[in-house]
């Protein structure tokens, strides 16, 4: 019987008409997702944009909606969409295949060839698409250079337009062997470039090492710690969906983005190692959207109970970590998404089907669950997103995220203050001048948002924060202009100011005097980034960059407050230096990269 139930919901389910496909659109390919987001500020379109990534039909369907009111495009936006439509040929029926140069293969259901390097075939059954990811980069300063190699492939499949099946699998390597300093020779170049927090010597509750904090605003990986340079690393995404025209269930393992951003969204900024979910998206009307995840953590906190033996060594297992967040966008009047949502991180044996449910308070089923029970309870988060496009070519944002919130400490008279992050910003585009836009963004976080007396219980997967990449007490201000002269050239002038404040370890017998020191009392790191990027787009996902950047990180010396407040991190100048900066990037630097990408 239960059976029956089962295959008659799934029949309902897909029984409706439906879009062509529900593949995501991976965020790295920041073109198009910088491209819609225009089109909306612009008012042409209309989006979603805390929640990222859209799907490939998404994507071409809004992509068409524009070219459909080609009064309100300028030249070159009308050129961009003609280019973007090629590479999503497959996604709006049209029964053609994208144009290709250097085809091999040219017949009316399957294209083969080596510009944009691609096989694509389609019936009425199968749409399917497979291409190569390859890149390299070319970063260098008057440190060393280092190398970055990229390859690997994915593959799309879309099944009687109603089943999406895609995989991709990214191998990535640094080769630091030609760097000019020692230093890099016995520490692992991955994590001096990057913050995967995959760090150096020992630690009992880690089985990576200790932590250091990288401010620096890259995706981070678990890197490979057999490797001579510490450089490598793989990253595999992939998933099936179910999907019909309002609704998408599936099974992913995927990076999310959920906060308006144009610098890091502090809610979740897709920084961390994709992790698999059970990922659901119900969009029954134009003023209500509804996103849930279940996803499976990975902890790197040894459980000492799980283990087995070989050869007469132990070999301890991680501790278990799940996340079940929802986030509920509600649209009251064109234009204006107010969204708001919850979540809890979870360390249990089990999943506990409790969190499985899409629409609920975790923190209040946290509550029934443990109490009367001697137990820390599960880590819980609130948050919301307010996004307004009402003035055509404005856009207003604003995203809160809330740890362990008690509304006592909110009020003036509470030196305790709430471990909370906001980011407010604005985004001006094709206005006065077209072709140019100007973003401002201010994002500021509260001592302990985002940690946890509970190793286990952090905002982070992999090691790596799932937040803003300042990570608690920090602030950060962010500017830019971008001009785009002709289709498919992206020139790109930018500020950043990081500035990084006490830092403190959460103490659960001490976190009262904790939340009640000054935030952004004193400095411990600042970094002051200027930067140059130029991105060419000759080809649909084939692209060339040109990168140059100006940086002064500089470390502060807080030792002299060893002992007057349990729990905080007072470190020498070069000690906090050392957490919060790569290597590489320490000090004052020019540093130029150079790139050429496909697919990635």
């Amino acid at each position: 019987m239960n059976k029956n139930i089962l295959c008659i919901l799934v029949v309902s389910f897909i029984a409706t008409n439906i879009f062509s496909q529900n593949i995501p659109q991976n965020t790295s390919y920041t073109r198009i997702y910088d491209f819609l987001d225009e089109l909306a500020t612009d008012g042409i379109i209309e989006i979603n944009s805390a929640i990222k990534p859209y799907s490939r039909d998404f994507i071409a369907q809004k992509l068409k909606e524009a070219q459909t009111d080609s009064n309100r495009l300028n030249s070159r936006q009308a050129a961009e969409i003609h280019f973007f439509l090629q590479d999503y040929a497959l996604e709006l029926e049209l029964d053609t295949m994208p144009e290709a140069m250097l085809r091999l293969v040219n017949k009316r259901n399957t294209s083969i060839a080596l510009l944009q390097p691609a096989v694509l075939y389609q019936d009425e059954i199968l749409k399917a698409r497979i291409t190569p990811i390859l890149g390299m980069d070319i970063i260098a300063n008057s440190k060393g250079i280092i190398t970055e190699q990229r390859w690997g492939a994915e593959i799309q499949l879309d099944i009687a337009r109603h089943i999406s099946v895609w995989g991709s699998m990214r191998e990535i390597r640094y080769d630091g062997n030609r760097l000019k300093s020692s230093t890099f020779a016995d520490k692992q170049l991955g994590a001096l470039l990057y913050p995967s927090r995959v760090l150096l010597g020992t630690n009992p509750k880690r089985p990576f090492g200790h932590e250091i904090d990288f401010i620096y605003n890259h995706l981070g990986y678990q890197y490979d710690l057999n490797n001579r340079y510490g450089g490598d690393f793989a990253e595999s995404r992939g998933g099936i969906n179910i999907y019909n025209r309002w609704a998408s269930i599936g099974l992913v393992k995927d990076n999310i983005v959920w906060g308006d951003a144009y610098n890091g969204s502090n809610i979740f900024s897709g920084r961390a190692p994709s992790f698999p979910m059970i990922k659901l998206n119900l969009k029954p009307c134009n003023w209500f959207e509804l996103n849930y995840i279940h996803g499976w953590l990975v902890s790197n906190v040894i459980d000492s109970t799980d283990y087995y033996s070989e050869s007469g060594l132990r070999h301890y297992r991680m501790r278990s970590k799940y996340i079940a967040a929802n986030m509920m966008t509600f649209r009251p009047v064109p234009k204006f998404d107010l969204s708001i949502g919850n979540s809890i991180i979870y360390a249990e044996k089990n999943v506990n089907p409790v969190y499985m449910i899409p629409i609920g308070f975790y923190k209040a089923f946290d509550k029934v669950l443990t109490r009367g029970l001697a137990l820390e309870n599960q880590n819980s988060q609130m948050f919301f997103n307010v996004s307004s496009r009402n003035i055509n070519h404005l856009h207003l944002y604003w995203s809160v995220f809330l740890d362990e919130v008690s509304f006592k400490r909110f009020l003036p008279r509470s030196k305790a203050k709430n471990p909370i992050s906001y980011k407010i910003g604005v985004n001006l585009t094709n206005f006065p001048f077209e072709n140019i836009a100007f973003t401002v963004e201010f994002t500021r976080s509260n001592i302990i948002v985002y940690k946890h007396s509970v190793d286990v219980l952090t905002w982070e997967n992999n090691s790596v924060g799932l937040g803003h990449y300042l990570g608690d007490n920090a602030m950060d201000i962010y500017f830019a202009i971008k001009y785009m002269p002709i289709r498919g050239l992206n020139l790109k002038l930018s500020y950043t100011g990081i500035y990084k404040y006490n830092d403190y370890n959460y103490l659960r017998n001490n976190i009262s005097e904790i939340i009640s020191q000054k935030p952004y009392n004193q400095t411990v790191f600042t970094n002051s980034i200027v930067a140059l990027n130029s991105v060419c787009e000759l080809f649909n996902n084939i692209y060339a960059h040109i990168d140059i950047q100006y940086n002064n990180s500089k470390g502060y010396d807080i030792s002299g407050n060893a002992g007057i407040i349990e729990g905080e991190n007072t470190l020498t100048e070069e000690q906090n230096l050392n957490k919060f900066s790569p290597i590489f990037y320490q000090g004052q630097n020019i540093t130029a990269t150079l790139g050429l990408s496909f697919n990635f």
